[in-house]
């Protein structure tokens, strides 16, 4: 009995033939012709292969349930280059080998689709990423474009979209759903009597990153200029990641105290008290994003020992010369219609100061959670994908299903 089985995820793998099968059960060891290679657990095929779902695609057999790891009795390479599994019951399961070949070669992995970083300083950039945004809502070039400079710089910028307070929130539809916060879904940033924020004046705001009073600050900032009639009030984006390097390669000591030495942050109003502890500069656990929680208007105390605060004291000085530097930062003027999008742990942005009383500066703005963005990303690419020409044999069938 052969059962039928789709891959263990909704994406169209190509169909590349396995050139080897071999390895002492319970563990298989499965090779192609041109060097990628992967140890298969026997369980972990059980629950990629007979347990997965035909719908959700997700594993349907509880831990507790799974048989012993000797269930598996065969494993062998099919005519056409696929895994064939054997199993204690009878049953014959077909193992996809496009899939099985993007596991061995991590594409499995959550930094896969997106792609690598690119770090970058004023002399590579003297403007941000830029695409035209006028037909951004229609076009899934343009928008994918968009997102993976986002991801890849650390921002990217629209321009040509229209000057509407409420087509921020339809674009960002597009990627997925707005992290709220005590500002609001959609938030408006521009000068006022009653500023419930520094960005809400006409002062100066040096580099900082948004909302570190949250155990998690937002992944990705979208701000959308409706009105700019006034003169100053330039943005200014310098990429965290340069920094860091800046200071681990040359203020040893400063980046010693900026990873290690906490601060409680604080975000007090009236109807909100949101607050955390961490490092200015926090890497979290091994493999976690950057968080860069520079912001002086939510920075509250010390939390530290009496003798460290003034090497913390000390080391946020260096911290925002280096941010301010121009070889790391970038300035641009805000036209409406512009989008820019940035991760907001990573970059450090801020504003020149300008006069509340000579025009008028609006922006609206919003926060995406980083998975959603990369989740929207890693669909688009898939979708691209599925839309190609089929590279499989005709036998057996596309996906789904591509197990047999």
């Amino acid at each position: 009995m052969i059962e039928a089985r789709p891959t263990p995820d909704f994406a169209t793998y190509p169909w590349v033939p396995i050139s080897i099968v071999d390895g002492v059960l319970p563990n298989v060891h499965v090779a192609w012709a041109d060097g990628p290679d992967l140890d298969c657990y026997s369980l972990w095929l059980f629950e990629n292969s007979r347990a997965i779902d035909p719908v959700t695609r997700e594993s349907t057999v509880d831990p507790a349930d799974l048989p012993e790891p000797s269930f598996l009795s065969a494993a062998r390479r099919t005519d056409d280059g696929a895994l064939e599994l054997t199993w204690g019951d009878g049953v014959q399961s077909i193992v996809h080998p496009g899939w099985l070949r993007a596991v061995a070669r991590q594409r499995h992995r959550p930094e896969a689709v997106p792609g690598p970083l690119t770090i970058w300083t004023t002399d590579m950039l003297d403007e941000p990423p830029t695409f035209d945004g006028a037909a951004v809502l229609d076009d899934t070039v343009v928008f994918g474009d968009w997102l993976r400079a986002i991801h890849a710089y650390g921002f990217a910028r629209l321009r040509n979209t229209p000057a509407d307070r409420a087509f921020l929130e339809t674009l960002i539809q597009r990627i997925g759903p707005i992290r709220g916060s005590n500002f609001g879904n959609i938030f408006t940033v521009e000068a006022r009597l009653d500023a419930d924020s520094t960005a809400n004046t006409g002062l100066n705001l040096g580099q900082h990153a948004d909302l570190p009073t949250r155990e998690t600050p937002p992944g990705f900032q979208f701000l959308h200029c409706v009105e700019n009639t006034v003169a100053g009030g330039a943005s200014r984006m310098t990429d965290g990641l340069a920094v860091v390097a800046e200071l681990e390669a040359n203020h040893s000591a400063e980046y010693e105290v900026l990873t290690t030495l906490n601060w409680v942050f604080a975000n007090r109003a009236p109807d909100g008290d949101h607050r955390w502890i961490g490092p200015v500069i926090d890497h979290g656990q091994l493999g976690s994003q950057l968080t860069m929680r520079a912001f002086y208007p939510v920075r509250l105390a010390p939390d530290m020992s009496t003798a460290d605060v003034p090497r913390a004291y000390d080391a946020m000085r260096i911290l925002s010369r280096v941010a301010h530097d121009e070889r790391f930062m970038l300035r641009s003027r805000f036209e409406p219609g512009d989008i820019i999008g940035f991760d907001n742990r990573r970059m450090l942005h801020g504003r020149d100061a300008f006069d509340p009383g000579a025009g008028s500066r609006v922006l609206t703005g919003c926060y995406v959670d980083r998975d959603d963005l990369l989740s929207r990303l890693r669909v688009l690419d898939r979708d691209a994908l599925q839309s190609r020409p089929a590279t499989r044999p005709a036998t057996p069938p596309c996906n789904p299903p591509s197990n047999l």
